[in-house]
């Protein structure tokens, strides 16, 4: 038996229409997973879905703004109705509003958090009660650097991205004992639309990014495939509360 094989298996990536998620999404794909991708731009969901069917994966995309639980549990129920199961959850939906501390309004800090922090617990509610019932499931939040470090313009991100790792091993703790394994992906620098707007924002970044990383280069978005596969298979059946870092090494150079 092949303890990565997902075959029989459904997915909901939340962001999973573009960058990281799509990479993840793709990867899970390819092991054998039916993929529910739910996100807020219905295009590039259409786009994702198409791709993704091309190759023979059975998908579907719904509409979801993740700050709200009430979507979270009306796509959930959904995903249900269409597939019959919800067996792997990754929380990779999120945003960012690069701004210094003292210029963030009480609307952009709510914002930020709500769908970073509250989108995830929001649909991690959501799926609780089916992986339960099913005997288990797979929970992968994915975080940031920014778990980690700090910086000037992204004290939001941080708080989110921070808590969101606490979230991981809160529920590690409260659902380990339904054969529910919750662990996070810290992805480093990753070339995606997102990172290439923040190289036109941020002067130098490409190149401080190439010295800092060991690996010498910029991450893709299926660099974060293996790492998603790992946790949402039955590999990962004793693994929780767990960070990863898929970064070439920035994490660990001091």
């Amino acid at each position: 038996m092949n303890p990565f094989d997902l075959g029989g298996r459904v997915a909901v990536v939340t962001g999973g229409n573009g960058g990281i998620g799509l990479g993840m999404a793709r990867g899970l794909a390819r092991a054998g997973a039916a993929i529910a991708i739910a996100a807020r731009d219905a295009g590039k969901s259409k786009a994702a879905v198409r791709q993704l069917s091309e190759g023979g994966t059975r998908c579907r995309s719904y509409p979801l703004q993740v700050s709200s639980k009430s979507a979270c549990a009306q796509m959930l129920e959904r995903v249900i109705g269409d597939f019959g199961r919800c067996d792997i959850l990754i929380n990779n939906a999120g945003m960012n509003i690069r701004k210094r501390p003292e210029d963030i309004s009480e609307d952009e800090w709510r914002q930020v958090l709500d769908v970073n922090l509250g989108g995830a617990l929001f649909c991690a509610q959501a799926a609780y009660p089916h992986m339960k019932a099913a005997g288990g499931g797979k929970i992968l939040n994915i975080g940031s650097m920014y778990s980690l470090f700090g910086a000037p313009y992204v004290a939001a991100y941080a708080a989110s991205k921070g808590g969101l790792l606490q979230l991981t091993r809160s529920l590690a703790c409260a659902w380990a004992a339904d054969n529910i394994q919750v662990n996070a992906i810290l992805p480093g620098w990753i070339d995606t639309d997102l990172t290439r707007r923040a190289r036109e924002q941020i002067d130098g970044l490409h190149d401080l990014v190439l010295s800092r990383t060991p690996a010498g280069r910029w991450g893709e978005p299926d660099d974060l495939a293996g790492a998603a596969v790992f946790f949402s298979s039955s590999a990962s059946d004793f693994v929780t509360g767990a960070a990863l870092a898929v970064d070439g090494g920035y994490s660990a150079r001091g």
